[in-house]
């Protein structure tokens, strides 16, 4: 038996993105037009203590006072809004009390194995740099998987003087001034130490009691390190890792959903259903964007059989906080069992470049790309700014299996946020897709069609019986997609016409009969 996943539409969003604060997006909750369209709330880490990556960097697991506050939080629960949250559960920020206190007090901390000593990880296992630091040995170096160029170290000076490297897998600095140093970035936790499991512990108790339902699990494949593996998606020492944090999560009353982003053809969301957890549907938004690009269902249809096959339970989105993704969709040619083809994956690609995307790519340890990994971009920016189209996408995502996640920028059809970008430099990459709205925009945004549209889909998917039911793929000709869910007397049917860009949707309850057409 799956941890089932809360089935209403789910909203995504920093607690600043909506009108200034968590209690901003309370307000627009709390109006009329949005009454009964969303369940649940994935608020992202500016809602605890933070100072980099937008969040994720977590100082502590305590409310942000400046954009939350505890009422807030009472006041979604009354809404009936259950809550999903992040546990960063590879690294901590250099703010966080634990590194500072190891600053303070180096090896008599009591958390100076909280955090992974580099040298003593590869000792024996590589050569020692001239400037103190191992570099592993070949074979062990070759097998690494790399997010940014360079090695994933950060020097720490200890009180006695001496400098400790430190493992940082996301983002590091060390910054010199009149001999003053200061530090910014993420430590890789060591999660050999019991010290970091009370910590775990100790942080979904808290989160629990914040009023979370779901969890998810950023950066948790990096997490189980060994000399000899590539360091992500370490097994077995993976699971044991997510099933010792799963039973602690069950006593809490908490579902993890692991976030993890790889090939489809390497199969990890199937390892990783086959173990028990819901997934995240990183394959969904591409695909959307190449049957409404290409006025084809095929490949859509493909992974909805395998959704339905496999029992996979998932949350899905077009949008998100975050790029979208492409490199989940590799997994070699249909013929041999992908979804799609390395040139659709290409295609798609420049499609949404030649629509203003940005592009994030992996690096190995040379420094050299060996994959790309995400484009960002708004979602209506990536289906050409067409209000039809996303009409249409919405009517799609939520009419697949799985929980539907919104990106609040994409329900009020934002634009790609060009400078804002180019401001972030060259990591601003993701600035573009996190235009924060004011109370002004939203109540513009209110007054669209293309808002109002989705909000009423919306409202249908989050209310009705049907979507607890099963689902039917019935058989279209190739530019269309027909799409049942029923349960009992009552069921929801999306009718649409990839090429023409329309759709309708017929919903009967209670002997009575709904039509919504739109295109």
């Amino acid at each position: 038996m799956k941890h089932d996943l809360p089935n209403g539409v789910m909203l995504n969003a920093y607690p600043d993105s909506l009108d200034g604060d968590l209690a901003g997006t309370v307000r627009m909750l709390q109006r009329a037009e949005l009454a009964d369209v969303f369940s649940l709330f994935y608020i992202l880490p500016t809602v605890f203590n933070s100072d980099l990556d937008r969040g994720f960097s977590v100082i502590d697991y305590d409310l942000n006072a400046e954009l939350v506050a505890p009422s807030d939080l009472e006041a979604l629960e009354q809404l009936g809004v259950l809550l999903k949250f992040d546990l960063v559960l590879n690294h901590l920020s250099v703010g966080s009390p634990q590194f500072q206190d190891m600053l303070a007090n180096g090896d008599q901390s009591e958390f100076a194995d909280f955090f992974i000593d580099w040298n003593q990880f590869w000792e024996g296992e590589g050569e020692l740099h001239e400037d103190g630091y191992v570099v592993p040995s070949p074979e062990h170096l070759d097998q690494l998987f790399m997010r940014k160029p360079g090695l994933p170290i950060l020097a720490v000076r200890f009180p006695d003087g001496s400098d400790r490297f430190y493992w940082n897998t996301f983002y590091q600095q060390v910054d010199i001034v009149d001999g003053e140093r200061t530090y910014l970035g993420q430590m890789d936790l060591n999660a050999q130490s019991e010290k970091v499991w009370d910590f775990y512990r100790e942080t979904l108790q808290n989160l629990a009691g914040f009023g979370a339902t779901v969890l998810r699990l950023d950066a948790f494949a990096y997490l189980h390190k060994e000399v000899g593996q590539s360091n992500f998606f370490n097994t077995p020492g993976t699971w044991d890792y997510l099933n010792r944090l799963r039973s602690i999560a069950e006593e809490c009353g908490l579902i993890l959903l692991p976030e993890i982003h790889s090939e489809y053809g390497t199969g990890l969301h199937e390892e990783l259903s086959d173990q028990d957890y819901p997934i995240y549907d990183f394959f969904l938004p591409g695909l959307v964007i190449d049957a409404i690009d290409t006025g084809k269902s095929a490949a859509l249809l493909r992974w909805i059989g395998e959704i339905v096959e496999r029992d996979l339970k998932t949350v899905n989105m077009l949008g998100c906080h975050d790029g979208i993704p492409v490199i989940d969709l590799k997994g070699g040619d249909v013929a041999g069992g992908g979804l799609v083809d390395d040139a659709t994956i290409e295609a798609v690609i420049e499609r949404l470049l030649e629509r203003g995307g940005r592009v994030k790519n992996l690096y190995g340890p040379d420094g050299t790309k060996i994959s790309y990994y995400q484009v960002n971009a708004t979602f209506f920016s990536a289906l050409g700014e067409s209000e039809s189209r996303l009409r249409l996408a919405r009517a799609i995502q939520l009419f697949m299996p799985g929980t539907p996640q919104v990106w609040y920028l994409d329900l009020f059809a934002g634009a790609n946020d060009i400078e804002a970008a180019d401001r972030g430099g060259s990591g601003g990459h993701k600035e573009i897709n996190r235009t924060n709205l004011t109370a002004a925009d939203i109540e513009a945004g209110l007054k669209r069609s293309v808002v109002l549209d989705q909000l009423e889909m919306m409202r249908l998917r989050n209310t009705s019986p049907a979507f607890s039911g099963e689902l039917t793929v019935l058989d279209t000709e190739p530019h269309r997609l027909s799409l049942r869910w029923v349960s009992g007397e009552t069921h929801a049917t999306l009718e649409a016409d990839l090429e023409a860009e329309t759709f309708a949707i017929t919903h009967v309850e209670a002997g009575d009969t709904t039509v919504l057409t739109y295109g």
